[in-house]
């Protein structure tokens, strides 16, 4: 990364605390859970990072587009080196399981974390921040409803978000792309069928129909390649319409060129994204 200060580099890899393979739950007939804490010295919020992959690959390990490669530091030293503690977490995947275990997977680690807070020196202040198929699920942990054992995300960062699961194939042929609506798509392997067949799965995995009618969201910040085919920006505007008409704030950037992942996007325009997103969620917690 050409223009990042190396004193800086070392001063963010030595004053983070990074804790690695930490279960958080262990689902009977499947592999244990885990995840993965970045903690800066002072935390002003917990940030739980959501990777991407269809919700058929990806791994707890990998930031966004070209922040996966990064390294010394990462991708979530970096995040934490700004005042956020970090939880990466990994949840089963559509091969290993159906919606809605992915969902429930993301709820079990926020309570994990509710319930260590104190052990891991964790701020109270929760937020979520999820890409893709990550960001799905990111989005629908915020819009869940409150719980006792589960703190409410008070914020919500999206990176080229599925939002509108049963849309998403027009929005795909609209934008240039091969729709596919059969079970052998990453949303029918999500919801374990073709999603003619899968109507009320479809809906509970689409945050569009979890907007709630009966408090305000929480802020949400989506980011978006305005060239995306795999996942138009549409679906971000879509959720976006949806958390406005219900009282939220909610604002959509578009990437200009962009594709889905960023890949057109060097070290430092994606680290510029990676601060704006950083920065959103500290400014959402005060």
């Amino acid at each position: 990364m050409s223009d990042i200060d190396v004193r800086r580099d070392v001063d963010v890899r030595r004053d983070t605390d990074v804790r690695r393979d930490v279960v958080y739950a262990a689902p009977v007939g499947y592999r244990p859970l885990a995840l993965d804490l970045y903690l800066p010295p002072r935390p002003t919020a917990l940030c739980v990072y959501l990777h991407g992959g269809g919700w058929r690959v990806g791994s707890r390990r990998a930031g966004p587009g070209a922040a996966a490669k990064w390294t010394a530091p990462s991708f979530f030293e970096r995040v934490a080196a700004e005042g956020l503690a970090v939880a990466s977490v990994d949840y089963r995947l559509s091969g290993e399981a159906v919606f809605p275990a992915q969902a429930d997977d993301v709820r079990a680690a926020r309570r994990f974390l509710a319930d260590h807070a104190d052990e891991f020196g964790l701020p109270s202040a929760s937020t979520v921040w999820g890409v893709s198929a990550g960001g799905q699920l990111a989005a629908l942990a915020a819009l869940e409803q409150p719980s006792t054992d589960v703190p409410p995300a008070l914020a919500a960062v999206c990176w080229y978000t599925p939002s509108d699961l049963d849309a998403l194939s027009a929005d795909v042929a609209e934008a240039g792309g091969e729709p596919d609506r059969s079970a052998a798509s990453r949303e029918g392997m999500l919801v374990g069928g073709a999603l003619a067949d899968q109507p009320e799965l479809v809906s509970a995995a689409s945050a569009v129909a979890q907007v709630p009618t009966d408090r305000q969201p929480p802020p949400f910040l989506f980011l978006h390649g305005d060239a995306d085919r795999s996942v138009p920006p549409r679906q971000s505007t879509r959720l976006a319409d949806a958390l406005r008409a219900a009282g939220g704030a909610a604002t959509v950037e578009l990437v200009p060129g962009g594709t889905h992942m960023f890949p057109e996007l060097d070290d430092d325009a994606t680290l510029s994204l990676v601060r704006r997103s950083t920065q959103f969620l500290l400014d959402a917690v005060g």
